[in-house]
């Protein structure tokens, strides 16, 4: 206390703060009511980012007090220097946010949310509120992406898959690639941030483990970066896109039947497009190719997790035919509330692999008992009409309905009579007549985030002064 008054009692007890768990700091002052600039120095406030029960994250401030300027003044500088130096933290990103996402919260979730935090790290953005589907892709395209350390999306998870296609669209444009046609694409030249305000938030979850969307910009704000493994959908003739997970048959036809019942709310449509699929259950008559993942033998043991592995000879594809009540293909674990094991928990972010779970044709009854397994702690595989394998590359065939099959299915008459199969892919129904081939291609992206099962096995520490 530089006032020098000895009334004051101070407690001799000590508590550390490490750097790294700052992100801001900033002079406290106290003002008179409308003003704006100076007041009296009163000390300094840190800002630190805490890891509490869940993998949740919060804020809180540590108060410092000081009435010396200078001595304030040279704190401020000190530590403001030591924070610019840590790398990966943005100073400047470009923020896409759907207003129409889940219950029209997303704008809502940001400004109340987000802003406020991105504004105590001093992060500058630029913010476009999309107006229609396709809008942040036909951005991005455009966008002068140097100008920006991160690229952040709010909302759900079409939202954001259609923000990781632009920003890796962006890049194989940046680099001169034919988009038509992209065997071996280019990383994303900068991370991606995911703010869930969507209804399942697969990638959210799976990043952070929980729907939070402080906990999702304190990710962003500390620079934790986090590589992932992209897919990309193409047919013969183009590629269709990229992202993260996909599904044929059951998953793809809910999806498309809860797209036609847009007028009904966002719940509602969900439960009844659920409900009316499981009960015209039907399967998918294709022909599935694959390449197993290739691991030479020396590096098997660090792949335990793998279900299932073949050591075959390069580029062995294997075929498999029948009628299938629904294809997964996956490159990230898809953690979401009604599946907190994962839909395809065998695989990780970033192992350069996909899981490819196939379920063939069986009874209503047992394909519920399936489906029932994802929300418990039961393996959902344990069923001899479910096949996983895990894979690198993934070709799927449909074969044309007949006349009479097509005319049978009411609610899918239309793509069925013209040969386009729906296709589910990270929550985007995307219609295709062709074959659809899906490539794994390790790590093309960066997250902001951290792998949940580092998140899990990590200690919470709460050090406050």
């Amino acid at each position: 206390s530089p006032t020098g008054d000895s009334s004051m009692v101070l407690q001799a007890q000590e508590e550390i703060i490490e750097m790294k768990d700052l992100f801001s700091v900033k002079l406290k002052r106290r003002r008179f009511v409308g003003q704006k600039k100076g007041g009296t120095t009163l000390g300094i406030t840190l800002f630190k980012c805490l890891n509490k029960e869940k993998n949740k994250l919060t804020d809180c401030a540590v108060h410092l007090n000081n009435l010396s300027e200078d001595h304030c003044q040279s704190w401020f500088r000190h530590l403001k220097e030591i924070l610019n130096g840590f790398q990966n933290r943005p100073k400047s990103l470009k923020v896409f946010v759907n207003p129409s996402s889940h219950k029209r919260e997303a704008t809502h979730v940001y400004y109340e949310q987000v802003a406020p935090l991105f504004k105590l790290a001093d992060i500058k953005t630029d913010v476009t509120v999309t107006e229609y589907e396709g809008h942040a892709l036909s951005v991005l395209k455009e966008c002068e992406l140097q100008a920006f350390d991160g690229v952040v999306c709010v909302g759900g998870d079409g939202s954001v898959s259609e923000v990781a296609h632009g920003l890796l669209l962006k890049a194989q444009i940046d680099a001169g690639k034919d988009t038509d046609y992209i065997p071996s694409p280019v990383r994303a030249t900068i991370p991606l941030g995911v703010i869930p305000a969507g209804t399942t938030n697969v990638l959210a979850h799976t990043l952070y483990g929980i729907k939070h969307a402080v906990t999702a910009t304190l990710h962003i704000v500390m620079g934790h970066i986090q590589p992932v493994d992209v897919c990309s959908f193409s047919t013969p003739r183009k590629l269709l896109r990229f992202g993260f997970s996909a599904m044929f048959g059951f998953g793809a036809r809910t999806l498309a039947l809860a797209e036609k019942h847009r007028w009904m709310p966002s719940s509602q449509r969900k439960d009844f497009a659920f409900i009316k699929t499981l009960a015209d259950l039907k399967p998918e008559e294709c022909e599935l190719s694959f390449l197993p993942l290739q691991i030479p033998q020396e590096d098997s043991h660090e792949n335990d997790r793998i279900t299932l592995l073949y050591l075959g000879s390069k580029d062995q594809w294997h075929k498999i035919q029948g009628h299938f009540l629904n294809v997964s293909i996956m490159a990230i674990p898809c953690l979401c509330s009604m599946a907190p094991r994962g839909l395809a928990p065998n695989t990780r972010l970033n192992n350069g692999s996909m899981a490819l779970i196939v379920v063939q044709n069986t009874s209503r009854t047992e394909f519920i008992k399936h489906l029932k397994r994802y929300a418990s702690i039961k393996n959902q595989f344990n069923f001899p009409f479910v096949e996983t394998y895990t894979v690198q590359e993934v070709k799927v065939q449909p074969r044309l309905k007949s006349e009479l099959d097509a005319k049978e299915n009411t609610y899918l008459n239309a793509a069925s009579a013209e040969g386009n199969y729906p296709w589910n892919i990270d929550g985007d129904l995307m219609k295709e007549a062709s074959e659809v081939h899906i490539r794994v291609h390790p790590q093309l992206i960066n997250l902001y985030g951290v792998d949940t099962d580092d998140l899990e096995s990590s200690q919470a520490t709460c050090n406050c002064i």
